[in-house]
């Protein structure tokens, strides 16, 4: 199998397995919040209510297709689908096991994080192009956000990097077979490393607690006011994948991605990226929402100035101890 055929082969099985589960979180986030708060959640439809989900998405393709008058047209139709596929591009690079993946490439990381944050040009089509104040405020808000949480993503990748002195996500789960996890070695900046980029992951897919797009006491649903039907749906998933695809670089450049005792593979891939989720669904039903200004200063305040200093003690670490691949 040639190259070209290798990855397109294996990212068409790693997109439709994401897109799967991304799907099938919405379910289980519903029984999980529902747990949480004493609750059932979807109980009618099939066993355990699984069958709601076939019910919702019937419901959003039998929804009109509404575009706003005076809406750039175009652009409004462009959006949903942009956000989906530039989430989706991040999985390219995403090593699940020593075979599965799609493009081994020597500048991973640095195509992570360049594609990844593209996904802030979408989010501000789909709130300019509704030609709807309040969805141009709910864009203006989350493209804030997105940059101003970039920055501190970008340097706490950077740890492992300069850890494994490589850019190429493979080569950073091998250090980490060879050595230890870069989420306990070096004990301490790795932790809090790992700590920033799951932040500002939760931030830059508008998670709560910094779900600030959407404004509560606007009474509207920022960027996707004036979305109906399966637009609105790939909004969504695009919110799901893009926490999914979060915890799949997390679990990789920080947990050792498919190291594991016993018998390292694609399993334990799956088993860190899918605890990663799972938490995050657990934060977002114990936390309430910051304020923006709260957002703003925790960002520039403390995450910037502690990413960049761990970049430095990584450097030194490196330096004085001689690790890498």
């Amino acid at each position: 199998m040639t190259p070209l055929m290798h990855g397109f082969v294996w990212g068409l099985v790693i997109a439709t397995v994401l897109v799967t589960i991304a799907v099938l979180s919405i379910w289980f986030e519903r029984k999980f919040s529902a747990r949480m708060q004493s609750r059932l959640g979807p109980t009618l439809v099939g066993p355990a209510g699984i069958l709601q989900l076939v019910a919702d998405a019937l419901k959003m393709m039998q929804k009109e297709d509404l575009i706003p008058e005076k809406a750039d047209s175009i652009l409004f139709r462009l959006a949903p689908p942009f956000t989906v596929l530039f989430t989706l591009s991040v999985a390219a690079v995403i090593p699940f096991s020593e075979n599965v993946l799609a493009a081994d490439l020597d500048i991973g990381v640095l195509f992570m994080l360049a594609v990844g944050g593209l996904v802030v040009f979408p989010v501000w089509i789909a709130g300019w192009s509704s030609n709807n104040k309040y969805a141009l405020l709910g864009a203006m808000r989350a493209v804030a956000q997105g940059i101003a949480y970039e920055i501190p993503l970008v340097l706490s990748a950077m740890v492992p990097v300069v850890l494994a002195q490589s850019m190429r996500f493979s080569d950073i789960i091998s250090v980490q077979a060879e050595t230890h996890w870069f989420v306990i070695w070096p004990l301490g900046p790795g932790l809090i490393a790992f700590v920033i980029f799951f932040i500002c992951s939760l931030a830059e897919a508008n998670r709560i607690p910094f779900d600030i797009p959407e404004a509560e006491s606007e009474l509207v649903a920022g960027v996707t006011t004036e979305y109906a039907g399966m637009r609105f749906g790939l909004l969504q998933m695009a919110e799901y994948l893009h926490t999914l695809i979060a915890s799949a670089v997390a679990a990789a450049i920080f947990f050792g991605g498919w190291d594991g005792p016993f018998a390292p593979g694609l399993h334990w891939m799956v088993l860190k990226t899918l605890a990663l989720f799972f938490t995050i669904f657990w934060i977002r039903w114990s936390l309430v929402r910051f304020r923006s200004d709260q957002l703003m200063a925790l960002c520039w305040k403390y995450l910037l100035p502690l990413s960049l200093l761990l970049v430095m003690v990584a450097a030194l670490f490196v330096h004085y101890c001689g690790v890498g691949a």
